[in-house]
């Protein structure tokens, strides 16, 4: 066997899309497990629609996640250039060689005469694709036509008789009729190979061994395949991947804003939560485990695992993963990561950001839903006075005014605004009125922070706080609930 060689082939055209990034994580990891060699190249031939700058975002994405390729165009390797339109040369001279043999023709079809026989197809209620028009140009007619300067393209003859077949390591035996085949482009106009065509050279020129790419592929192998053939070249072994989507009919979107890698960075996402949990989007492991590392990955990773059926990415899922690997990080690295969203909403504060990290990490699913958190801390929002009703306590409003008014006296009582000075004013001085704690804490809670949910209680929060601000809003509580002030 030849030693294992794949590729990862990205069109610069903006963020690397989900699908991609697991197509190039399956890619990587099939090529380490094997002992590989993985590559990456940038395919770059639909000139149109070319993004400045994306082809920088493929490769910070790709290193972000740990992908790091050994062959590509920012490092090399024995089959440069990596990148398709500084190979435009390599492609022409394969196109005259399938011309030659007749498995490709010359095409002078303009845009105008393509659709106007488009048109008519339809109309008679026919699925259209190129009728072969040019194919019985003769030579001279085509050297003529040359000679002129009209434009041109290269297309593929493709049998109309037979089927065409092949074996993919997830999808097993498929066959096409070769009359169901359209005559792709292979050249265009402006001397650029199409995808389809620049795919086949330069998977052989690379020595691509295995073709690694998602399922909307499997229907144009069998013109690959044929290529290949023509050409007299060895056929790579394929393994196609299931899609990616957001449920049962929808694909990913970016309208959703969940299509792209950077889409959930913005969100807060971790990056190895993120690939962990990309991984399990088409494949099984084969037991029980969820949590990997990228080496691990690599270890566990087989082709038997990966599934035939469309993925479903489930961003709660998700979701839960980001929040076990937020929990497993150490203090530092928590603070660290949170401290831009802490400033987002908390800026000016003088916050002891510390001890706020410590009661958000066990809170946190996504670092963006800190800001919203945590604003509490900086500007007190409106609430519901029902917000004061403790269920547990079976304590209704009645309560309030007396469990705050005592709370502020006790709190007054503190000369070191700590959490301990805090928490041995108050809760010594609940007992000593008869009261339950709960009476006390929760109005407390309620009216420092207007919030059912808090990290942290009445204590860390007042703390958080500090006196001041702590006195103003038990007294603007106070003024609310009825009580003395």
């Amino acid at each position: 066997m030849l030693p294992v060689r794949t590729r990862f082939a990205p069109s610069p055209t903006g963020f690397l899309h989900m699908g991609s990034l697991r197509t190039a994580l399956y890619c990587y990891l099939f090529t380490r497990k094997n002992k590989g060699t993985f590559i990456l190249r940038i395919e770059d031939t639909d000139q149109e629609r070319l993004v400045p700058g994306a082809t920088e975002v493929i490769y910070d994405t790709l290193r972000e996640c740990g992908l790091n390729w050994d062959e590509g165009p920012d490092v090399g390797g024995p089959v440069a250039p990596y990148v398709q339109s500084e190979r435009k040369d390599s492609y022409l001279p394969y196109a005259k060689q399938l011309i030659e043999s007749g498995h490709a023709y010359y095409c002078f079809c303009t845009r105008e005469e393509l659709a106007a026989r488009r048109e008519a197809a339809q109309a008679r209620g026919e699925t259209w694709k190129y009728d072969k028009h040019c194919l019985g140009l003769s030579r001279e007619q085509v050297a003529g036509n040359l000679e002129k300067g009209l434009p041109w393209v290269v297309r593929q003859n493709t049998p109309t008789t037979g089927e065409s077949d092949f074996d993919d390591l997830v999808y097993g035996h498929i066959s096409a009729p070769n009359d169901t085949l359209d005559d792709m482009v292979l050249l265009k106009a402006d001397g650029m190979p199409t995808y389809n065509f620049a795919n086949v050279v330069d998977d052989h020129l690379m020595g691509i061994t295995h073709v690694i790419r998602g399922m909307e592929y499997l229907s144009s192998t069998p013109k690959y395949n044929l290529l290949y053939k023509a050409l007299g070249w060895d056929i790579p072994l394929y393994i196609h991947l299931p899609n990616v989507m957001r449920d049962a009919k929808h694909k990913l979107s970016k309208r959703d804003g969940d299509a792209y890698y950077s889409d959930f960075i913005k969100k807060g996402f971790l990056t190895p939560a993120l690939m962990n949990y990309l991984a399990l989007v088409g494949w099984n492991p084969g037991d029980e485990r969820e949590f990997f590392t990228l080496s691990e990955l690599v270890e566990a990773f087989s082709v038997q695992g990966l599934s035939k059926s469309p993925a479903i990415f489930d961003v709660n899922k998700l979701t839960w993963f980001n929040a076990e690997y937020i929990r497993r990080l150490s203090p530092g690295e928590y603070l660290r990561l949170a401290q831009p969203w802490f400033e987002q909403a908390l800026s000016g504060t003088g916050m002891d950001y510390p001890r706020l990290a410590e009661l958000m990490q066990p809170r946190t699913e996504i670092f963006s839903q800190i800001p919203d958190m945590v604003r509490f801390l900086k500007e007190m929002p409106g609430y519901d006075l029902a917000l004061y009703e403790n269920k547990k306590q079976k304590s209704g409003m009645e309560s309030v005014p007396g469990a705050l008014a005592l709370a502020k006296n006790l709190l007054e009582t503190v000369e070191d605004w700590s959490e301990e000075a805090i928490h041995a004013a108050l809760i010594p001085g609940i007992a000593a009125a008869g009261l339950k704690n709960g009476t006390v804490l929760w109005p407390l809670r309620v009216a420092l922070s207007g919030q059912l949910s808090t990290p942290g209680g009445a204590i860390e929060i007042a703390y958080l706080l500090g006196r001041r601000e702590t006195t103003r809003r038990l007294d603007a509580a106070l003024k609310r609930v009825g009580g003395a002030n």
